[in-house]
């Protein structure tokens, strides 16, 4: 049996549920984009970052700004600014990473798979024809072809230009 070694994923796994200052969604508040938490965009009530443990090149998360567990808890104007921010995550990654699908989806609560139940997220996992290759059937282990670094340089722009159209309506 050969290893496969991947000491990067203890940070996940040791992970504890964070919160206020430590959740992922809540880091450098007063920043639109960061490269080293991957925050490829951030305006007053929406968030997107790349997964840093994805299932896919391009694999984003598309938070609300606020600290919210639940769907419930979301005001009208959350809503639609997630759903528009969905929109927006599928365009970029149709431009640059030219999948054939998608899964877009939200997990609430840690039984249903949320990996920070505390502030609920949505994924967006671009999708190729083939993707899930032996590796993950046999060994559970995903293949990601392109480093996260080059896909947050490569998305970046567009988000930020999307940011600057956005705080740019009245």
């Amino acid at each position: 049996m050969k290893n496969l070694w991947t000491p990067w994923r203890m940070a996940y796994i040791e992970e504890k549920e964070p919160g206020g200052e430590n959740c992922i969604f809540e880091a450098g508040m007063e920043k639109t984009h960061e490269k080293e938490s991957l925050l490829l965009y951030r305006d007053p009530i929406v968030a997107v970052l790349l997964n840093r443990f994805p299932y896919a090149n391009g694999h984003l998360l598309v938070a609300p700004a606020r600290h919210a567990a639940d769907i419930s808890d979301l005001q009208p104007e959350e809503c639609s600014a997630l759903f528009a921010m969905l929109q927006e995550a599928v365009a970029i990654l149709r431009k640059h990473k030219k999948p054939d699908g998608f899964n877009v989806g939200l997990n609430l609560g840690t039984v249903a798979g949320a990996g920070h139940p505390g502030h609920l997220h949505f994924h967006v996992v671009p999708r190729w024809e083939g993707d899930h290759n032996f590796m993950t059937v046999l060994a559970e282990v995903r293949t990601i072809p392109e480093h996260i670094e080059e896909t947050f340089v490569a998305l970046l722009p567009d988000f930020q230009e999307l940011l600057q159209k956005n705080t740019a309506r009245p």
